[in-house]
């Protein structure tokens, strides 16, 4: 127990700063946060070595995240099925002008998928093989998304390939 509290100190800003670049949401991404925490917890035993641990966490963070968005649009939809329009303020957490790190405009071009494999790259020091593992993904895509990415915020920033490798 005290060998996994350690893991967690050692990994919890990572796994809250990634979820925190996914959602744009302070409050969620903590909470999500939590819960990948939770579940790395019941699942210690499945981790088996093969690659990083924080590898290992980010491939949880990130289905907790995905698992998250699905129950959050199935909530929607059963509400909206009812006929109840929510009236309850938002937790979105928007960050004021300035505020917006120059990184979070460069994600702000990409898709869901493409910023979560940038960040896991850059951000993480994950392998190609680690993001792979985390998203499912053959690690020829994991490449593939990141040269798109890459190209994408070259195009919408008029960045020259000598300004960002």
């Amino acid at each position: 127990m005290a060998a996994f509290g350690e893991l967690i100190r050692r990994h919890q800003s990572q796994v809250r700063n990634f979820l925190r670049k996914l959602t744009g949401d302070l409050p969620a991404a903590d909470d999500l946060a939590q819960d990948c925490f939770l579940h790395a917890w019941n699942k210690l035993q499945t981790f088996t070595g093969r690659g990083s641990f924080i590898g290992w966490l980010l491939k949880i963070a990130y289905t907790t995240f995905l698992q998250s968005k699905r129950k959050s649009k199935r909530y929607a939809e059963i509400l909206d099925e009812a006929g109840y329009v929510a009236q309850t303020e938002s937790r979105s957490y928007t960050p004021q002008a300035d505020e917006i790190s120059d990184l979070d405009k460069l994600l702000a071009v990409l898709t869901e998928d493409e910023r979560a494999i940038m960040i896991m790259s850059y951000a993480c020091g994950l392998s190609h093989r680690e993001i792979g593992d985390a998203t499912g993904l053959p690690v020829g895509t994991v490449k593939s998304v990141i040269f798109r990415g890459k190209e994408k915020i070259r195009k919408r920033f008029d960045i020259k390939d000598h300004q960002y490798g």
